[in-house]
């Protein structure tokens, strides 16, 4: 399976804006749908938002519509997550995974109010 490794989190203010990448090696992602889950502490991981293998079709979950955008750089075999508006409810560790992907270590994200 292609290994991945997320980067990007950080502490950051309420309102405030993060851009995670996800990056592929030894392998590529570059023909898989791939996606973003999240978890809080104490919670299960949950979806985030996905994208299709060409970057045509989007899908967000209802709590980040309008403020978080998923893309993708295949020549760079990395996603991303552009996520703006920040608030404390979105403080988790973000993994992003792919259907020939392993689970990566995640990047936390801690936004403070």
């Amino acid at each position: 399976q292609v290994q991945l490794v997320e980067s990007g989190g950080g502490l950051v203010q309420a309102g405030g804006s993060l851009r995670l990448s996800c990056a592929a090696s030894g392998g590529t992602f570059e023909h898989y749908n791939m996606a973003w889950f999240n978890q809080a502490p104490g919670k299960e991981r949950e979806f985030v938002a996905a994208i299709s293998w060409d970057g045509s079709t989007l899908y967000y979950e209802d709590s980040v519509k309008g403020r978080f955008t998923i893309s993708r750089d295949n020549a760079k075999n990395t996603v991303y997550l552009q996520m703006n508006n920040l608030s404390p409810e979105d403080t988790a560790v973000y993994y992003c995974k792919g259907p020939n992907t392993s689970w990566g270590q995640g990047t936390q994200v801690t936004v403070s109010s």
